[in-house]
Order: C-alpha cells, then sequence, then structure tokens
C-alpha cells in the first residue's frame, strides 16, 4: 500500500486535519456570545425540604413560580445558590434562591451582583412580609428592612436599601403573643396556599414592569 508510507501524504493528511480544527476553533470564537444578566431576580427563603410550605420560604416559590412559566428549572449551583438563566422583558436576568439560610441571604446576592457588575436598582427581591395579608402583594422601589432579617442582611451586603422589592403577604401573628420565629416558620394551609400560588402568578408580570421600567404603574397594578 502507498498510504502511510508516503511522507507527503501523511504531511498532507495531518494539515488537513489540523486545518480543519482550526477553522472549527475559529468558527466557534466568532459565534456570539450569550450576554451576561443585567438584572437578578433573587427569592428568599430557608433551603432544606421542611420549609418548603412555610411563610418564610415565599420567596422560594414566587420564584419557582417565575421560572416555571418561563420554562427554566433553578437547578444550576452558583454564587451559593440554586440559579437559573432567564430573559424577561427582553433582559437578560439571573434567577436565585440563596441557599445560605435566609439570615445570610446577602451573601449570595453580593456575590452574584458583584461578578456580573449589576448594581442594586436592578436587583429585585422578592420575600415575605407579615404586615400584609396573605397573598396581597406590595411593590417598593426601596426601603429600611422593616424586622426581615433576609432583606437586613441584602442590605449590609450591598451597603445600600436602594433595591426593588416585591413583598409578599403571608399573614399576621394570631394574637401578639405567638413567637415571631414559630409563624414564619409554620406551614401555610390548604387555603392559604391557594392564595400565595395566585400572588406568585402576579410576580412575573410584576417583574417584567419593573424591569422594562415601568415601576408607577406596576405599583398601581399589583399594590393591593
Amino acid at each position: 500500500m502507498v498510504g502511510w508510507c508516503c511522507p507527503v501524504l501523511k504531511k498532507t493528511f495531518v494539515m488537513s486535519v489540523f486545518d480543519a480544527f482550526a477553522r472549527l476553533d475559529a468558527m466557534r470564537q466568532q459565534r456570539p456570545q450569550p450576554s451576561p444578566p443585567a438584572w437578578l431576580v433573587v427569592g428568599l427563603g430557608n433551603p432544606d425540604k421542611k420549609y418548603d410550605r412555610t411563610r418564610h420560604n415565599t420567596g422560594f416559590i414566587c420564584l419557582d413560580e417565575i421560572a416555571k412559566e418561563l420554562g427554566t428549572p433553578i437547578i444550576r449551583n452558583k454564587f451559593d445558590a440554586m440559579t437559573a438563566d432567564a430573559t424577561i422583558a427582553g433582559q437578560r436576568v439571573l434567577l436565585m434562591k440563596p441557599q445560605t439560610y435566609m439570615n445570610l441571604s446577602g451573601t449570595s446576592v453580593e456575590k452574584a451582583a458583584s461578578f456580573y457588575k449589576i448594581p442594586p436598582q436592578q436587583i429585585i427581591v422578592i420575600f415575605d412580609d407579615i404586615s400584609l395579608d396573605t397573598g396581597r402583594l406590595r411593590l417598593r422601589k426601596k426601603g429600611s428592612h422593616g424586622g426581615h432579617n433576609g432583606i437586613r442582611n441584602i442590605i449590609d451586603y450591598l451597603q445600600t436599601d436602594e433595591f426593588p422589592r416585591i413583598k409578599v403577604g403571608v399573614g399576621a401573628k394570631p394574637h401578639p403573643d405567638y413567637n415571631l420565629a414559630d409563624w414564619v416558620l409554620s406551614a401555610y394551609t390548604e387555603d392559604e396556599m391557594k392564595k400565595i400560588s395566585e400572588a406568585a402568578k402576579k410576580c412575573l408580570g410584576a417583574v417584567e414592569m419593573i424591569i422594562r421600567g415601568e415601576f408607577e404603574a406596576a405599583m398601581s397594578r399589583y399594590n393591593g
């Protein structure tokens, strides 16, 4: 056989393979790379299974509903959070469920914000609020933590309270002497869960309007 016995043919074959790989590599480099997220949408909660249907995990519940509607499961572990990439209102968005437990939510948020250079004004946080009736929404552009430890920690890490938020009502304590921690860690009843599910379905619309710069209109539509 002539084949590999011929140095010229062997060299020609090797060069052809090399050229083919070089062309493939050049094509890969020319492909447009996906742009980094310009927004964070963060749902607050606690990671253990036992907290799934509790009041304090309302942020997780709402973010899961947003991800479901967008068809993008939140399954990637990054920035000490479960994350997913999404496009909302034409903008690249990172959905985040911090896995650091509620009181340290700021660690995940700050890591992602620093990595992607996302300003606080483009970080939307969804969380539970005991001052609102169950299932009621309230949007705010900024504000104090109001006693919510997850928001307190985010404010501490970002060094500002100027980030938009979507509060989801979980109902007030049954009576003044009821322990607050026990209340927010208590599970929803079936009727309450229906209200929270309805509220969760509204969250994507609220997020879309915020990202489009229609905050005032979103407040008019969703604040009760």
